[in-house]
């Protein structure tokens, strides 16, 4: 059984002793500012969250997104927190308060990893090793765990290895952030070259967080947090991954209605046709005349009861995933279920952009294949197969969505696009 003493862990991985828990500023806090202030978090103000190149200064980017998810989990996180605070035996100085603390930290983080065009990129590095010559060409010589980092290349991995490694890798690697926060943002700890999982019924098995450089470094992180490896390659998820999930999916299910109303993609009364149900009447909503301001007052209110719903979940949900039973995600298990799949189903039809347009408009694929193609091209001196191959996927996802349609427009002429081979 998991136990909550070792999941609050504020030791960091240089070895030190833990940080003390000061009321002033926690550890937790300072991995808050050390994300805040790293470069691959302000990269995000440039990574498209939905709508890629907006005109309309409004529309949310990743950075944006991930401030609004860290507020959110910092709700999620406290509330939870008080509740089990009081029922847990805890050192005094772990507060309700640090729940708050550790969840808002992995929440600001959570897309740190995401390469530019959003989930777009992810698959277009995916398609460029699996389909184009040079990418084949440079995965042969790997092992399957290693191929398939790159054939499966998820956004959630990218992020562990920025976090662990990449991140002033000059000293000792990373951004040092304590056990807790590392364990609450992997929200899959499990290695590429296990199978996927779609069931509901285990929400940490759907993706991989881990690649194969970064697999010692999870292993020595799940000992210190006492996470149990139940199968080769496969941890058990840290419970407050939940709360990082659910931060996440409140906020892109509720924004994106927001965000698709503020570009004509939506009508108000459809907007306001699926939030109601979340919300319910109120005796506010009917004084505010303005459209925009009753759809923000609607999104509002429709965060804070999925937050109240979230918490009580988590909470009825708590002893299966301290004993290791597999739970699905909070919000296919809240009451607002029905309401949240129907706002799935429309945001997904009229608010999404199609993975095409990213390719016709932006010329996405044709950027990420230059990219790639030219960076796999550099010396790689010194450097094994997997870790040329892992400097490439380094680089590129890295770049911001302008610099890398900047880069492809300075020298895009010398590779063929993936999509015309």
């Amino acid at each position: 059984m998991l136990d909550w003493r070792r999941l609050l862990s504020a030791s960091r991985r240089t070895g030190d002793r833990p940080d003390p828990v000061d009321p002033a500023r926690s550890p937790f806090q300072k991995d808050f500012d050390r994300i805040v202030f790293c470069s691959a978090f302000r990269r995000l103000q440039d990574k498209t969250q939905v709508h890629p190149r907006s005109e309309n200064d409004y529309v949310r980017t990743r950075l944006t997104h991930s401030l609004e998810v860290a507020s959110v989990g910092r709700s999620l996180g406290a509330g939870v927190g008080q509740i089990i605070a009081g029922r847990r035996r805890l050192p005094p100085d772990l507060s309700a308060a640090e729940f708050g603390h550790i969840v808002s930290a992995a929440c600001l983080a959570h897309d740190i990893g995401n390469p530019p065009f959003g989930h777009r990129g992810e698959a277009l590095i995916r398609e460029w090793f699996a389909n184009s010559r040079r990418g084949q060409s440079a995965i042969a010589p790997l092992n399957e765990a290693q191929r398939q980092d790159v054939l499966k290349f998820e956004g959630n991995a990218q992020g562990f290895r920025i976090l662990t490694r990449l991140q002033n890798w000059t000293d000792n690697g990373g951004l040092r952030l304590t056990a807790a926060t590392l364990g609450a943002f992997t929200k899959y700890p499990r290695l590429s070259v296990l199978a996927d999982s779609p069931s509901a019924r285990d929400a940490g098995a759907r993706k991989f967080g881990v690649m194969q450089a970064e697999a010692d470094i999870f292993r020595d992180l799940a000992r210190e947090l006492a996470l149990p490896e139940v199968s080769p390659g496969r941890w058990l998820r840290h419970p407050l991954a939940w709360l990082v999930e659910a931060a996440d999916d409140i906020c892109y299910s509720i924004v994106d209605l927001e965000d698709g109303f503020k570009l004509g993609k939506l009508s108000f009364d459809a907007a306001e046709s699926l939030l109601r149900p979340i919300t319910g009447d109120g005796r506010r909503y009917q004084e505010i005349a303005e459209p925009a301001r009753r759809i923000a007052y609607l999104r509002a209110k429709a965060i804070g009861r999925l937050v109240e719903q979230a918490v009580q979940t988590f909470v009825d949900l708590e002893p299966a995933m301290l004993d290791g039973r597999p739970a699905p995600s909070l919000l296919e298990a809240m009451p607002c279920r029905t309401a949240l799949d129907e706002i799935a189903r429309v945001t997904a039809q009229k608010i999404f952009v199609p993975d095409d347009d990213y390719d016709i408009y932006l010329g996405a694929d044709e950027a990420i294949a230059h990219l790639l193609d030219s960076t796999m091209k550099q010396d790689g001196f010194g450097l094994s197969d997997y870790e040329r191959v892992l400097k490439a996927t380094d680089h590129v996802s890295g770049m911001t969505d302008s610099y890398a349609l900047q880069r492809f427009r300075d020298h895009g002429d010398v590779v063929e696009p993936m999509s015309r081979r």
